[in-house]
């Protein structure tokens, strides 16, 4: 048989997880043997980037695409901040369809040999908020001291997030909510408004949910203050905007207070990194041929005669066809925005063929998704001055609230250390339930290590305890300025011997936010430099942020931290601080959403392999990533699309059980 030729382009998360699956995948049948990739095969990988993947393939940034981990003096044994995508939701490991989290995700770090340095991502149970310039934490809302927001029945006396409360109430019944995959699948499609609704509501009882703009019906339920309590104090804005309401309910479920995640205390990217080296192990082990291409582009595609014709473009000059070639199957795996400017050099080409990404239907499946920018400021300091503490010059008056406790597998190497009973740890390590579980007390810690070991600790031990598994991480705090949302990543470094440094995420913000930072990218210079087109800032890493921002960062840390009348000076300058504008090309966004009006099952079903839309056709083009995704913004919704298209077009075995776990919606149910 003829040797193939399979191309991905994009190295991000998809395309990382496609070169890997086709590597190591077993085949369902015949068929599916030989669709896999053997001896002298090539799979060609391109990427419009050049990420750090390893020593033999540096980079410019870190790897992921919309993952980006960034270190101190980017030395890697230094603390490190999340600029992109920074964490997951950990799957338990069985397959019931009730069990939550991440599955692909969870099972790619646990073959990669990843756990070891998986641990959880706090999240605060009494969130600070700064909002129309009142300081106050979540558990001090209340009758006697409201929220700043005139809403209606008493809205204002609660959580900002009881606005998505009220309307997932308006189409969920609480004693039986959707809870599975499936479940909420069949919510997308069919899910309506089932409760009666007084006459003046825009919005009645029946109207299915998918029809509605997500926007539209909170401002609707809530009215103007309850909807603006709601957008502010939620943190994210692209939660609020006018999305597909139906799958707004869902994912927003999915951000009440105390739900618990996890990320990797190398960083996320540290998972990109061991894909891409096991891609290339794998092609070597196998005779494949592993040809990585970095600062190339897709440039325009076409099918002819069951051969994928393409062109490519350099990083130097983008927009200009630099070569062309031929493959048996192409996966897409980049962003809306990216494939725009395929579709329209596709658009143009001299050559005939079937032109996929311009037929009518599919550019109508391909606005579905709505493009969600988002901005990202980091900054290092010598000290942690936004809780209280000896080396602080200035301790704050709302200090923030993430004082956590929580035993790793590190926590357990460092009490090994110091002479903590070898006996005591084995329990510990042994103890599913106490081991990478947060407390939010001392002495719930130490009562649940007495329980765990069956003696009590001394005096020595326990302080050893407390000391060895103390996090001042993660919050987030949420304002309504400028910077929304405040992370708190603190002293993370794999190496603990050296000098601490503590970094915080000091602006986590997307929608019209990002607008407010684009401005001070430039500091005082009155001219733009790049056009917005060619500005491909995401691509080349983090940059360092100039004094006007880092100035406009601390006056409002300030007022989070000390009040509104606090001078910004009484927040230090950082060490270093730097920032990622997802808004910028070639992604031109952080994350996606589904749009309203859309069958989003059935979007995500056809785009996958969009030569389904069109009549009589049947070209070897994939399209992969979170932005069709059932699980957006997520990398879960990354890895689901490409295994999804492994399964159902090349004959891949899935990669764990999706019987209860469809990796995207099913149609028709």
């Amino acid at each position: 048989m003829k040797n193939k030729t399979y191309s991905i382009f994009g190295a991000g998360a998809s395309g990382l997880y496609t070169a890997w699956r086709l590597l190591n995948g077993e085949p369902q049948d015949k068929d599916g043997e030989e669709k896999l990739l053997s001896i002298g095969d090539t799979l060609e990988l391109y990427d419009w980037g050049r990420y750090d993947f390893s020593k033999e393939d540096p980079g410019t940034r870190a790897a992921g695409a919309r993952v980006c981990t960034w270190h101190y003096n980017n030395d890697k044994t230094q603390s490190y901040l999340e600029l992109g995508g920074m964490r997951y939701s950990a799957w338990n490991g069985h397959p019931g369809a009730k069990n939550q989290g991440h599955r692909l995700v969870t099972t790619v770090i646990n073959q990669l040999d990843l756990d070891k340095y998986s641990v959880p991502f706090n999240v605060s149970s009494n969130t600070l908020f700064y909002l129309r310039t009142k300081n106050m934490y979540l558990n001090d809302i209340s009758s006697s001291n409201p929220a700043p927001y005139n809403v209606d029945n008493y809205g204002a006396t609660t959580s900002p997030d009881n606005g998505f409360s009220v309307i997932e109430s308006l189409a969920v019944d609480a004693n039986k909510p959707p809870k599975t995959r499936e479940e909420w699948c069949e919510f997308y499609q069919n899910g309506t408004i089932n409760v009666e609704l007084p006459e003046p509501s825009v919005f009645q009882k029946g109207d299915k949910l998918k029809n509605i703009g997500y926007w539209n019906l909170l401002f609707d339920q809530l009215g103007a203050e309850g909807f603006q309590y709601t957008a502010d104090g939620n943190g994210y804005t692209s939660n609020i905007i006018n999305w597909n309401a139906a799958v707004a309910i869902q994912a927003n479920d999915e951000f009440t207070p105390g739900s618990q995640y996890k990320t990797l205390t190398k960083g996320y990217s540290s998972m990109f990194n061991a894909l891409f080296e096991a891609v290339v192990q794998l092609a070597k082990d196998k005779g494949v041929k592993f040809d990585y291409q970095p600062d190339t582009r897709l440039h325009s595609i076409l099918d002819k005669h069951g051969k994928i014709h393409y062109s490519l473009a350099t990083r130097m000059h983008p927009d200009k066809k630099s070569s062309s070639k031929v493959t048996d199957a192409a996966w897409l795996a980049m962003p809306p925005y990216a494939l725009d400017l395929v579709a329209q050099a596709t658009r143009y080409a001299d050559d005939d063929g079937l032109d996929v990404l311009n037929h009518k239907k599919v550019q109508n499946y391909l606005s579905s998704a709505i493009m969600q920018p988002s901005y990202k400021i980091g900054m290092f300091f010598d000290s942690p001055w936004w809780i209280n503490d000896p080396n602080n010059k200035n301790n704050p008056v709302y200090q923030a609230p993430i004082l956590a406790w929580e035993l790793t597998t590190g926590v357990l190497e460092v009490l090994a250390k110091k002479g903590f009973p070898l006996n005591y740890i084995e329990k510990i390590n042994n103890d599913k339930a106490i081991l990478n579980s947060p407390y939010t007390s001392a002495p719930a810690i130490i009562e649940a290590v007495v329980q765990c070991i069956n003696e009590r600790l001394t005096v020595e031990q326990e302080k050893e305890l407390l000391d060895a598994s103390q996090r001042n991480t993660i919050g987030p705090s949420i304002t309504d300025t400028p910077i929304r949302q405040v992370v708190y990543f603190g002293n993370n470094a794999i190496d603990q011997s050296g000098k601490p440094i503590y970094g915080i995420l000091a602006s986590y913000d997307d929608e019209q936010f990002t607008s407010f930072w684009e401005e001070l990218e430039y500091g005082n210079d009155d001219a733009e430099k790049v056009p917005f087109s060619e500005n491909y800032q995401p691509l080349i890493g983090p940059r360092k942020a100039k004094e006007v921002m880092v100035k406009m960062l601390r006056q409002q840390l300030a007022a989070l931290h000390f009040g509104p009348q606090a001078d910004y000076s009484i927040v230090p300058e950082p060490l270093e601080c730097r920032y990622m504008d997802w808004s910028l090309p070639p992604f031109n966004a952080g994350y996606h959403a589904y749009a309203a009006h859309y069958n989003v099952c059935d979007v995500q079903q056809k785009i996958r392999k969009p030569s389904q839309l069109i009549k009589n056709a049947d070209a070897n083009i994939f399209i992969v990533g979170e932005a069709y995704s059932n699980d957006q913004a997520w990398v879960e919704g990354a890895f689901c699309t490409a295994e999804s298209v492994l399964n159902d077009f090349f004959g891949v075995k899935p990669i764990i059980d999706d019987k209860q776990y469809p990796f995207i919606c099913p149609c028709g149910i």
